[in-house]
């Protein structure tokens, strides 16, 4: 694979407590604009973003690529999978605010593969996926929880 650059765009505006930001995915033009606050980081979402959930779109989205890649690498292409990350900050002692650990929750249709070989598909995208790689470079756990539909 060819080596990977993309931009993104952070602007900020006022102080942390009361001031406003806007990203932009420099690279593709996919979002512009997209807003996100302390306020709306902590509390409630209000329409906007946080670097938490951009976190875990990103590994969300490396995740069912990974997988994907592994199924069709066994000859098991899937029929659908669908992924959910939840990324968790919390505070460590003597560290501050970090990523604590990364959830996710995988929903598959394969065809043609058992439980078994699912699994390991399963534990192969998770060792392979960057971004898990990443989190668990950095100290953060990483789980994965299964649905698996072996009907296509």
């Amino acid at each position: 694979m060819p080596r990977i650059v993309r931009d993104a765009d952070a602007a900020w505006e006022g102080n942390l407590a009361r001031g406003a930001g806007t990203l932009t995915a420099a690279t593709s033009g996919a979002f512009d604009g997209l807003g996100f606050s302390l306020g709306t980081r902590v509390g409630a979402p209000e329409g906007k973003t946080s670097p938490e959930e951009l976190l875990a779109a990103a590994h969300a989205a490396c995740f069912t690529m990974s997988l994907a890649n592994e199924l069709t690498s066994a000859g098991t292409p899937p029929g659908r999978l669908e992924v959910r990350c939840r990324i968790t900050m919390d505070e460590v002692e003597g560290k501050g605010h970090q990523i604590v650990h990364s959830a996710l929750d995988v929903t598959a249709r394969v065809a043609d593969t058992n439980p078994t070989a699912f699994g390991k598909a399963i534990d192969d995208a998770n060792a392979g996926c960057t971004f898990s790689i990443l989190l668990r470079e950095a100290g953060a756990g990483v789980d994965v929880t299964t649905r698996f539909d072996g009907g296509g």
